[in-house]
């Protein structure tokens, strides 16, 4: 009888550990990134790190130290997930509601609306009468 020795792969984004992406400036960063991620943040100073932006990531900063325990909702698709957003949960608003995200190492790089869906799947009932030339033939109950 064989023994099956199973190894968890341990996850990597671009060859670093993600305690060693929390570790590097964002200018270290950015190379690592796709170019639309690195084109954004580039003009982080201007057009990107709005007041909105900087606020999330000072409340961000701020739960993961323990200093505040108030649920982080924001409504913010477009911001870009950085290494030191990993373990946080954040609620990102749908159009309808706000969906808990927690954020993974492997979500790095993406836009934190990609996780919180805006349209629901559409479940078509029977149709009604008046739906089609021949519905109206039906004789109602």
């Amino acid at each position: 009888m064989q023994t099956v020795i199973y190894v968890v792969r341990e996850f990597k984004f671009k060859g670093y550990l993600p305690e060693q992406l929390q570790a590097l400036p964002i200018e270290s960063l950015l190379p690592l990134l796709n170019s639309r991620q690195r084109r954004s943040l580039d003009k982080r100073v201007g057009k990107f790190m709005t007041d909105e932006k900087r606020k999330l990531r000072e409340e961000i900063k701020r739960s993961r130290e323990g200093k505040s325990t108030d649920e982080i909702k924001t409504h913010l698709r477009d911001m870009i997930i950085l290494p030191d957003m990993i373990g946080v949960t954040i609620k990102v608003h749908n159009g309808k509601e706000f969906v808990p995200v927690s954020i993974r190492p492997e979500m790095v790089g993406h836009y934190v609306g990609e996780y919180s869906i805006t349209n629901k799947r559409v479940q078509h009932g029977a149709p009604g009468v008046g739906s089609s030339r021949s519905s109206l033939y039906v004789p109602l109950k």
